[in-house]
């Protein structure tokens, strides 16, 4: 495969923060490879770890190797970066668990198995660190790192002069020293030059190719990216369930769909071209289109299009489409029917719901007592008939007069039926 210029690539995007000097050309000379490591804290990567996920993919794509580093070992300390207090530390069994989770979820990104030249590795760095003893380590790797080197570090400062009580432990203090073993252990057995992150593994990064430098006598270089923010300065990647996630059983395809759906203007202008495979012709025409015509949200759209169909594929994709347009009036009663149990729970969240015995439903449950005396939904029998004179109630997205009979038949998965009163109005019977 032809090189192509990474950094160029990445600066189009907006995805460079720093990047060491003579990177790029070190980069166009051959094949390299470079590492990221990942948390393995999860049995889930979230759509926090998108960045250093497409940062791996667009190195991939650019001819070169990317390392994808588990931290196992790194995983049982807790990097103190951007963080206020120490984590909860994990088995290696579980690890061990979590490391195959992620594995699946980078191959949705990554080549890993082709046999190209650039076919993409996965390391854990708890499979050289274990057989690391406290002596060995200290004497043939802290020696070389000052205490005043670390204690520089803005990881470092931030913890020791923030309002955190507790300050900071000695493992964690520590957590640089192994990051940056694993750079110069990659760099010896995987040729392994480059290290990139989030702009707050600097420290980090940095201690790594000191180490290549003291120790190695080789040279290791370092990009970071920019920690990506909203617009309107709340967390990226938080919703109001909180991590929205790559594993589907965490977050629904359809939730996925709606947090890229529902980007603000600016924000889809900046995720469009860190989170899709693109490229800059295609954008710019996105860009320019959506200007024009804004209240269509096409940037939102092939957005979201994108970045689900890359995550979860096409089917899932167009599930989450639909469910989306039954919220719009654009569905029908056999489209609701389609909804697995999840999604139309997810698309009817925080709709109002009453529970109703299957008994109930044996011989007919007339609609007035559907709407009032049995659910609630409308205040009274006498304001339900005047709601169905009005031709206002829908069953399943279906009008339905007075004189109607709810039946089993009319059950969405075996359990629900969804009332409708207007466009807006949206009642839930759980039937058990």
């Amino acid at each position: 495969m032809q090189l192509k210029n990474f950094v160029e690539e990445l600066q189009w995007r907006g995805m460079v923060h720093d990047v060491m000097p003579e990177t790029e050309e070190h980069l166009m000379e051959q094949m390299r490879s470079a590492y990221i490591g990942f948390d393995p804290t999860a049995d889930s990567l979230h759509i926090g770890n998108l960045v250093p996920i497409m940062l791996l993919s667009f190195y991939q794509r650019c001819g070169h190797r990317p390392v994808a580093l588990v931290g196992g070992a790194t995983g049982m300390i807790g990097d103190p970066s951007g963080k206020s207090s120490e984590r909860n530390l994990l088995d290696e069994a579980t690890l061990r668990h979590n490391q195959e989770c992620v594995r699946t979820q980078l191959s949705q990104f990554l080549d890993f198995t082709s046999g190209a030249k650039n076919e993409a590795v996965m390391v854990n760095n708890y499979d050289w660190m274990k057989e690391f003893s406290f002596l060995d380590f200290i004497r043939d790797v802290g020696k070389h790192i000052t205490v005043n080197y670390m204690m520089a570090k803005d990881s470092v400062k931030s913890r020791l002069t923030g309002d955190n009580v507790d300050g900071m432990s000695f493992t964690e203090f520590t957590y640089q020293m192994v990051q940056g073993y694993d750079f110069l252990h990659l760099y010896k057995n995987l040729d392994c030059t480059l290290q990139m992150g989030g702009s707050d593994q600097w420290g980090n990064i940095t201690t790594g190719t000191e180490l290549i430098r003291r120790i190695g006598g080789g040279k290791g270089y370092a990009l970071t990216c920019p920690l990506i923010t909203k617009s309107d300065g709340s967390k990226f990647g938080k919703s109001e369930g909180g991590n929205v996630w790559l594993d589907a059983k965490r977050t629904s395809p359809y939730k996925f769909y709606q947090y890229w759906l529902n980007s603000s203007d600016d924000d889809a202008e900046k995720y469009i071209k860190i989170f899709t495979f693109l490229d800059k012709q295609t954008i710019d025409g996105l860009v320019a289109e959506h200007q024009e015509a804004p209240h269509i949200r096409v940037l939102q759209k092939r957005l979201a299009k994108e970045v689900t169909t890359t995550v979860h594929g096409e089917e899932a994709y167009e599930k989450a489409v639909k469910a989306s347009e039954i919220l719009f009036g654009k569905s029908t009663s056999e489209d609701l029917k389609m909804l697995d149990e999840q999604t139309f729970l997810d698309v009817f969240e925080g709709v109002p719901q009453s529970e109703l015995s299957k008994s109930e439903l044996e011989n007919g449950l007339d609609i007035i007592a559907a709407l009032a005396e049995k659910t609630g939904f409308l205040k009274s029998n006498g304001e339900a008939r005047r709601a169905l004179k009005e031709n206002s109630i829908s069953v399943n997205r279906e009008k339905v007069s007075e004189g109607h009979s709810l039946t089993a038949s009319d059950l969405i998965n075996n359990r629900f039926v969804l009332l409708q009163r207007g466009k807006k109005n949206y009642f839930i019977l759980e039937v058990k």
